[in-house]
């Protein structure tokens, strides 16, 4: 049997060393499980459906820098991220973005119908609603491995 030095700090807690091994190797293998969900495994729709989420997420909280990285390589190479900020309207505030659903015609590209839920920065009439609902489509593309979403340049 191979001795294992115990780590100073888990001396005397009642851990067995090869115990602690264990916990440790399922903590990694866990962490990497949780990586490859997030980064897209599983189906197209589900990758998309994630990707199109946090990335409505980052523009309900106002993080353009976050928001631009998920746009096509092509597009961030013609559009800087200085002018993608300006495209951005400030007329429009957007309080919620949902995925609906999506539906992927080829292996490369899928739709998604996004529910967004918005308030006008300016109110023209007091019996203007305080919150519309709408319904937008995004193109998502896949470009080495990844979903981006598709925007005209």
């Amino acid at each position: 049997m191979t001795k294992i030095d115990v780590p100073r700090g888990l001396k005397g807690v009642g851990i067995r060393p090869m115990a602690t091994f264990k916990i440790a190797v399922s903590g990694v293998a866990l962490a990497v499980l949780a990586g490859c969900a997030s980064m897209g495994g599983g189906s197209p729709e589900d990758a998309v459906k994630a990707r199109a989420n946090a990335r409505w997420a980052a523009l309900i909280k106002g993080d353009q820098n976050a928001a631009y990285q998920y746009n096509t390589p092509s597009f961030r190479a013609s559009v800087t991220p200085e002018k993608y900020k300006e495209q951005r309207g400030k007329d429009v505030r957007v309080l919620e973005g949902d995925v609906v659903k999506v539906t992927c015609p080829t292996k490369d590209k899928c739709d998604a119908q996004i529910r967004l839920a918005a308030t006008a920065a300016i109110m023209f009439r007091q019996n203007f609603p305080k919150q519309i609902v709408t319904y937008i489509d995004e193109t998502w593309l896949l470009e080495d491995g990844q979903w981006w979403i598709f925007e005209k340049i």
